[in-house]
């Protein structure tokens, strides 16, 4: 982890930018894969999931009674984590949902108003491979079901036998998805974007994943007209420190995140270079007893620390950088929340790593990357659904609204609008 001092404002948009692959190297495998299942649907997927994955599969999509035996080997332990991590993300969701609210009369006769319709067909992505996500499952599939979505597929790539893994299909069935899809990558977000024999067309497409799956996502979105959550890519950590963190906390806060993937985040900004060089060696001492230390020490070796002045310009510079995770580990750290103006997920205080919210506080852990955090939100209950307006006019209310109509819609050489109001105000 390399660190800096005090670098220069001109500098900061380059420490802010993540690594990427070319565009252009991207689209083109993007772009060859979604025409490929477009042309042959379930064989394209079997093929690129013996090309990608190297693994064969039979079928697509998992028959109900394969869901249901694979659930049923989950362990005690296990299935009670899961139920207890459900009932949180549960109550956190369910607090979202908005009060009813009535129409409102905008003028004399005139009433609006706006009901929520949940997203019919939605598309939830559970990376697997060497770290099967199945909190991501219930992340993405409780506000899914609260919201009352018709059908919910679940893609996620298949375990080497062919199958999914026990506490994916567990929660699966928790959510209530529909389909149980054994594809992952580019792939499983084409069949997802364009619709193939196993798979339903969706309405909008979830989840996390690696700069080909983000990449798959923009491209449904421009190309297929398939509606996305957001552009969320691998994972990011960013930790602001004083020189009274405890160093253990925040090197394991950074690994925890690097353990994702050799292209993840970890960043940190400290007022405290003694604190700066403490981080440092306890991630190097911490990362030795890490079963997966070569792929996270691959993405610490990305990583960097900032030494700055003053915690102030700390958290300007993590405005700046949008983290996805963003963890505030000084004294009294409640008292800089609000000056927290972009971030996917913020942790408060020395007790709050983000593994709490990454698996059972209730909080979703879907959320924008890649600088993403300074327009998008993460995954919430509105995600799920859509806002329709309602408008109810007497006959009394458009004759008093009228001139203000016909005026504008003049203005603007519309005379078929005009028209449309005068032909019924019309005395029989």
């Amino acid at each position: 982890m390399k660190i800096y001092k005090n670098p220069a404002r001109s500098r900061w948009g380059g420490l802010c930018a993540r690594p990427a692959k070319p565009p252009r190297a991207l689209d083109a495998v993007v772009a060859e894969v979604f025409d490929k299942v477009a042309a042959k649907g379930d064989e394209a997927l079997k093929a690129y999931t013996r090309r990608f994955d190297g693994v064969s599969i039979d079928k697509v999509a998992m028959p109900a009674g394969q869901v249901e035996r694979l659930a049923g080997r989950v362990s005690p332990d296990l299935r009670r984590a899961i139920d207890q991590a459900y009932e949180n993300i549960r109550k956190f969701h369910q607090s979202q949902e908005p009060t009813p609210r009535e129409s409102i009369e905008t003028f004399p006769g005139v009433l609006c108003w706006r009901e929520r319709r949940a997203i019919e067909r939605v598309g939830l992505y559970v990376p697997g491979g060497s770290a099967p996500l199945v909190s991501t499952v219930l992340m993405l599939g409780v506000p899914a079901q609260l919201a009352g979505c018709q059908a919910i597929t679940l893609c996620t790539p298949p375990t080497p036998d062919g199958t999914v893994g026990p506490a994916i299909c567990y929660a699966a069935l928790k959510i209530g998805a529909t389909t149980v899809v054994r594809v992952g990558g580019i792939q499983a977000i084409a069949a997802l974007a364009i619709g193939t024999e196993s798979v339903g067309r969706v309405d909008k497409i979830f989840g996390p994943g690696n700069q080909y799956v983000t990449a798959a996502k923009q491209y449904a979105a421009s190309n297929a007209r398939t509606a996305i959550d957001m552009p969320a890519g691998p994972s990011e950590v960013l930790v602001v420190a004083d020189g009274l963190a405890d160093p253990e906390f925040v090197a394991s806060d950074l690994l925890s995140q690097a353990e994702h993937g050799p292209d993840s985040q970890a960043v940190l900004l400290t007022d405290d270079y003694v604190l700066a060089r403490a981080v440092k060696k306890a991630a190097a001492r911490q990362l030795k007893t890490l079963p997966r230390s070569e792929i996270t020490g691959q993405a610490l070796s990305g990583s960097f620390c900032v030494v700055f002045d003053s915690i102030g310009l700390a958290l300007e510079f993590s405005n700046a950088y949008a983290p996805e995770h963003l963890i505030l580990a000084m004294r009294k750290a409640g008292s800089y929340v609000n000056k927290v103006s972009s971030a996917g997920s913020v942790f408060v205080g020395d007790y709050s790593p983000v593994t709490a919210g990454d698996y059972a506080s209730g909080t979703n852990h879907t959320l924008p990357t890649d600088g993403w955090a300074r327009s998008s939100s993460g995954v919430s209950l509105d995600s799920f659904v859509k806002q329709v307006t309602f408008q109810k006019l007497t006959r009394k209310g458009l004759s008093g609204l009228a001139p203000t109509i016909t005026v504008l819609a003049q203005a603007e050489g519309l005379e078929a609008h005009a028209r449309s109001v005068r032909l019924r105000l019309e005395e029989i």
